[in-house]
């Protein structure tokens, strides 16, 4: 059977195209170190970071051990992380950190090593186990060197991921309130300020508390409200202690008047006199 001279020819260069390679796939390929070393760095200065990544891994077993072994990992290791693959730039660095721990470039690769486990951590919704690896690495990098240029940064890393965790606590816990199981909730809530008493939501945490006794004695047999009214007189008193100027403090002195009038005590509000108050009761 005859072809067309047309496809003949498309056929041809068809064949031929494939069977030749780019410049970039020759060096990829090869072992010529100074060639593919300077093309690295070429496609890295030019942003192309998935490729001189490529050249720089073929780089690394030609060049282990060499004067040029640290420069190489290092910069496959930053390669990746320009690209945002933050997961094999923090095992590149990794590696490098292993193997050249006394390179100059080792300050900068502990560095780069932590914003990627940095920003492999998730939303405060989710596991919180890379956020708790990354704030485990920032304190040991703090600690080995506390005169870093990057300790700024590395702190305020640490003040966000630890307030994704208080976070994380708050809201578990505060599950139980949204539910309406308001014995779980009070118990789960004091747990968190248990595990962590600085918890950036300890306001917020101890109102729900106080809120909880009180919605939970409302909720109880009149036999046993009177015990579970005075614990919760005993949460705002806590409350009121801590933050007097609260901007939830009119919702608990009105709750707080309510539970002594049941109670039979004074309603008097702590560090007032019955005069100087001006807040209305607000029934719930």
């Amino acid at each position: 059977m005859r072809y067309p001279k047309f496809i003949v020819a498309l056929l041809i260069a068809v064949c031929a195209a494939i069977g030749c390679k780019s410049e970039y796939e020759i060096l990829l390929e090869g072992n010529d170190i100074d060639a593919k070393y300077a093309a690295a760095f070429d496609y890295f200065n030019q942003g192309k970071f998935i490729k001189s990544s490529q050249l720089f891994e073929s780089l690394s077993s030609l060049t282990s051990g060499s004067e040029r072994g640290d420069t190489v990992l290092y910069y496959w290791g930053l390669s990746n992380y320009r690209y945002r693959d933050y997961y094999t730039a923090e095992t590149n660095f990794t590696n490098f950190l292993g193997n050249y721990p006394f390179s100059p470039l080792a300050p900068d690769a502990a560095f780069f090593r932590i914003d990627c486990l940095y920003r492999q951590t998730l939303r405060y919704e989710l596991d919180q186990k890379p956020t708790r690896t990354a704030i485990s690495a920032i304190n040991q990098f703090i600690s080995d060197n506390p005169s870093s240029p990057y300790r700024p940064l590395c702190e305020s890393m640490m003040e966000e991921l630890n307030e994704r965790l208080d976070r994380k606590a708050y809201e578990n816990a505060r599950l139980y309130y949204k539910m309406e199981d308001y014995q779980a909730a009070t118990v789960a809530l004091k747990n968190v300020l248990k595990d962590n008493s600085e918890n950036i939501y300890r306001e917020d945490i101890l109102y729900h508390i106080a809120m909880s006794s009180y919605k939970y004695a409302n909720l109880s047999i009149e036999s046993k409200q009177k015990e579970r009214y005075l614990v919760f007189v005993d949460d705002y008193l806590n409350f009121v202690g801590e933050y007097p100027e609260s901007s939830y403090r009119r919702e608990l002195d009105g709750l707080y008047r309510r539970v002594t009038r049941i109670l039979g005590r004074s309603s008097a509000l702590p560090g007032m006199t019955p005069e100087d108050e001006t807040g209305e009761e607000i029934e719930k």
